[in-house]
């Protein structure tokens, strides 16, 4: 038996879909946009793993409202039995739970990534080097597993790793876990060289993390060990709407675990998280304005204009985000896109 066949990948495929309205809705959220090619995130994602992890052992976590597309997405790429829907909102810690349970039912000596549908990342080479190297050290420990992203800039939007000395094989030490800074403390951190980004990615023996479950979660540890070997459809219908509380992995488990690592990722990393990210990932005009599909610009400057059909013609405006789709257009200044979610009670329901 390859060593590869205890190797396993589920791909966190859930996402809301607030963040990228109008482009992005409730059933079709930013992983099921083609944003960047002409393929989805999540299919970008699962063809990536595949060079590392056979692809029949490759999940997809997603939710009922976005399994068909989901199965959509994928295709000719991925078996519909590995694209698992959860039957009610219950945030990461659950989606560790079952991740860790469908390959404890399908091997007990399975180790798993447990990674995002939605970031970017275009050195699939480096990336796969990594995913290997965490896998293989997944099975000989028993340490929770992290990859770390170097900051390059002071964020305050995203939590941070406080690394400590080496532990071997190019994983250091997690000291902590800090919750998003205030801009003072990110600068600090990003200039003492001992923090980096969590970027939710993460690798694991279904043994290992069973048993910081069992520590910390035992409602958890309870659904991982009596999840069933065969068809799991029932079995989640009944017992995955009832796990509580609804709280994310890094809180119920990460931070409590008795032992970290996490490696420092040599791949690019994204997350594409608003709409002000896709300036660096788009082509730009003389007026620094990013677009996708037709935009005519005159005295127009830094802007982000997307259309999915009709003609954006912008005229003497500046730091907008224009996104025009069949039903909706969205006009909103560039620093308020963190905003776009207060939207959504305000909307008629056939645009969500």
């Amino acid at each position: 038996m390859s060593e590869t066949s205890h190797f396993f990948a589920c791909v966190m495929a859930g996402g809301s879909g607030e963040r990228f309205w109008p482009m992005s809705r409730a059933r079709l959220p930013k992983h099921l946009l083609k944003l960047f090619s002409e393929r989805t995130l999540v299919e970008e994602t699962v063809r990536r793993l595949g060079g590392v992890v056979p692809l029949a052992n490759v999940f997809v976590l997603t939710n009922t409202a976005q399994l068909e597309a989901t199965r959509a997405a994928l295709a000719g790429v991925l078996s519909e039995a590995n694209i698992v829907a959860e039957p009610a909102k219950r945030d990461t810690a659950a989606a560790a739970a079952l991740a860790t349970a469908l390959v404890r039912a399908r091997d007990p000596e399975g180790v798993l990534a447990l990674l995002p549908a939605d970031a970017l990342i275009k050195d699939g080479a480096a990336l796969g080097r990594q995913v290997t190297a965490a896998l293989r050290r997944a099975t000989k420990s028993t340490s929770l597993l992290t990859f770390a992203i170097k900051p390059d800039h002071a964020a305050t939007g995203f939590g941070y790793l406080e690394m400590s000395d080496e532990a071997g094989e190019g994983f250091r030490r997690v000291k902590r876990f800090v919750e998003k800074p205030d801009a003072a403390a990110a600068a600090r951190y990003v200039e003492s060289g001992d923090y980096a980004w969590n970027a939710g990615m993460f690798f694991w023996s279904t043994e290992a993390f069973l048993a910081e479950a069992e520590r910390h979660t035992p409602m958890l540890a309870k659904f991982i060990r009596e999840f069933p070997a065969g068809e799991p459809t029932a079995f989640l219908a009944e017992r995955f709407p009832t796990l509580e509380p609804k709280v994310s992995v890094d809180y119920a488990i990460m931070e409590k675990a008795a032992a970290v690592e996490t490696m420092v990722a040599e791949f690019d990393w994204d997350d594409v998280g608003l709409w002000t990210a896709l300036p660096k990932h788009l082509p730009r005009d003389a007026g620094h304005n990013a677009t996708r599909g037709p935009v005519v610009a005159v005295g127009a400057e830094h802007n982000i204009a997307v259309s999915n059909g009709r003609v954006i013609a912008l005229v003497g405006v500046k730091d907008l985000v224009v996104v025009e789709t069949a039903d909706a257009i969205l006009v909103c200044h560039r620093d308020c896109v963190g905003d776009i979610k207060k939207l959504m009670p305000l909307l008629p329901k056939d645009v969500l």
